[in-house]
C-alpha cells in the first residue's frame, strides 16, 4: 500500500466517530425542537379565535332571592294652605288627620303655650308652633290645623317655620296630639262642657243644633274655624266661635248676621209646626 492511500485510510478512520457525534446531535436538536413546537402549540391563549374550547364563558349574574330586601315604606305629606277671612289667620291643610281617632272633641284650641301641656290633650306640636315668634293660638280641625299670628308680624316670617314643624312631626310619625287623663287647664279649649237649656226647649235646641250642623259649621270650618253650642236661655241661642272666626273682624258683622238669619228661621218654622 502507498503511502497516499494509508494517510486517506487514517482520515477516514478519525472522520467516521465525529460524524456520527454531528449526527447525534443534530437528531437531538430536531427533536428538542419538535418538542417545543408541540409545548407552543399546547399553551394556546385563552382568547385565541382558533378553539372555542379556550373561549373563556361569561356566566349570568344572579342574586341569591334571601338578599332582595323589600323597600321600606316612606311617609309623603303634602301641606296646603288657604287664606282665612282673617288676615292674621292661615289654614294648614296636610294630607294626614290632625286629631286621632276615636276622640270626644270635634276640635282643639290652644290659646297659650302652657294649654299645649297640660292635659287631656297636650300637643308637642303646638308647643312648638307657639314658640314660633309672632303665634298667638294655634287650632286643630279633624284635618287642618289653623295657626292665629300677632298682627304686627308679617306671614313671610312665620310661615316657613310652620311649614318646617308640621312636616317634620308629620314625617317622623309622631302623634300630634296626645291623651292623657286629668283636667283641661286655663287655654285649652273643647267641646266637653255640655250647653246650658232648659229641658221643655229641647225640641227647638235639637233644630238649632242640627242647622248648626247642616249649614252655618262647614262654612266656619272652611273658613279655618268652628263654631260651638253652648246654650239656649229666654230665646237666645248662645254661640263660640274658633279658630280664625274668633278674632276676625268680619264675624261680629256678616256671620252674626248669618247666623240670625238662619236662626230666625228656623224659628219661623217652629212657630208653624206650632
Amino acid at each position: 500500500m502507498s503511502t497516499k492511500s494509508a494517510a486517506q485510510s487514517a482520515l477516514r478512520t478519525f472522520l467516521r466517530p465525529r460524524r456520527g457525534v454531528q449526527i447525534a446531535e443534530r437528531g437531538q436538536r430536531l427533536s428538542a425542537g419538535r418538542t417545543r413546537g408541540f409545548h407552543y402549540a399546547a399553551q394556546r391563549s385563552p382568547l385565541t379565535t382558533s378553539s372555542s374550547r379556550h373561549r373563556p364563558a361569561v356566566q349570568p349574574f344572579s342574586q341569591p332571592a334571601s338578599l332582595t330586601l323589600p323597600s321600606p315604606a316612606k311617609r309623603t305629606i303634602f301641606i296646603q294652605t288657604e287664606d282665612t277671612p282673617n288676615a292674621d289667620a292661615l289654614k294648614f291643610k296636610p294630607n294626614h288627620r290632625v286629631l286621632p281617632e276615636g276622640i270626644s272633641t270635634p276640635f282643639l284650641e290652644y290659646l297659650s303655650p302652657r294649654s299645649t301641656l297640660a292635659p287631656p290633650y297636650p300637643s308637642p306640636l303646638a308647643a312648638q308652633l307657639m314658640n314660633v315668634d309672632g303665634v298667638t293660638s294655634v287650632f286643630y280641625g279633624a284635618d287642618y290645623i289653623t295657626v292665629t299670628k300677632d298682627s304686627s308680624h308679617v306671614w313671610a316670617h312665620i310661615k316657613p317655620e310652620v311649614f318646617s314643624l308640621i312636616t317634620e312631626i308629620v314625617t317622623s310619625g309622631q302623634p300630634i296630639v296626645n291623651q292623657i287623663e286629668g283636667k283641661s287647664t286655663e287655654g285649652q279649649d273643647s267641646s266637653e262642657e255640655a250647653p246650658v237649656y232648659d229641658e221643655a226647649d229641647e225640641e227647638v235646641v235639637g233644630m238649632i243644633q242640627e242647622l248648626l250642623e247642616t249649614r252655618i259649621r262647614p262654612a266656619i270650618q272652611e273658613d279655618g274655624g268652628d263654631i260651638e253650642f253652648r246654650g239656649f236661655q229666654d230665646g237666645q241661642v248662645m254661640l263660640k266661635l274658633r279658630g280664625a272666626c274668633r278674632t276676625c273682624d268680619s264675624s261680629t258683622v256678616t256671620l252674626k248676621n248669618g247666623i240670625e238669619v238662619c236662626l230666625s228661621i228656623c224659628n219661623a218654622r217652629l212657630r208653624l209646626a206650632c
